[in-house]
């Protein structure tokens, strides 16, 4: 019995070590930031980056602008989708780990561990910089007859309003931002622990400037 205590004692113990880490935002300020014709003017690509890391609440308010829950009572989000699947998710990699952003529980779960800010594109400020932010479609949410050409053309599509949402914040609070898309995406996706329907389709790259 004594044996069989200790097994299960350790057993659990393996369980909760191998449960994915978490990180609860803070609620994103949503009355922040410059007016919107102001952002648009301002709105640009940046390549140069600080090493500083953001603060949690500067990265609760940018995944909120990129996809995050603007109307509680549908679960409706701040990016359109095609009939509201929500099938991009933002991935958040970081100089410690990579986490996948939980617009519903305002958080963000750990998915690796180390950092891969390397794999996230070829660039050199993509190692450096402190965010690099990783758009990933899962087909499996696309339950229809839809071709292969039309499921990219709206996974594609959502991606990039989530990406617009993201350089406009960023104008409004004065961070850097590019999108890019050159990535080793097989790579990435092995290290994000994709699955054969989930695709990479593009990464963003996030930080004060220099």
């Amino acid at each position: 019995m004594k044996k069989l205590a200790l097994l299960l004692v350790l057993g659990s113990s393996f369980l909760f070590a191998q449960e994915p880490k978490s990180i609860s935002l803070p609620k994103p300020q949503t009355e922040i930031g410059k007016p919107l014709m102001e952002a648009l003017k301002l709105r640009s690509s940046n390549r140069v980056f600080d090493s500083k890391e953001l603060p949690l609440q500067e990265l609760s308010n940018l995944l909120w602008a990129a996809c995050g829950i603007n109307r509680p009572e549908s679960g409706k989000r701040t990016s359109p989708s095609a009939r509201n699947r929500q099938e991009v998710d933002a991935y958040v990699v970081l100089a410690d780990a990579a986490y996948i952003y939980d617009a519903k529980e305002n958080s963000l779960k750990q998915i690796a561990e180390g950092d891969l800010r390397g794999l996230c594109g070829v660039q050199d400020f993509v190692k450096s910089a402190p965010l690099n932010l990783v758009y990933v479609a899962d087909y499996s949410r696309i339950k229809s007859n839809d071709s292969e050409q039309t499921k990219l053309m709206w996974t594609s599509a959502a991606a990039g309003f989530m990406v617009q949402n993201v350089y406009l914040y960023c104008a409004s609070q004065g961070l850097n931002v590019v999108v890019r898309g050159l990535i080793d995406v097989q790579k990435l996706g092995e290290v994000l622990k994709l699955k054969p329907e989930q695709k990479i389709i593009l990464s963003q790259t996030v930080g004060y400037p220099k």
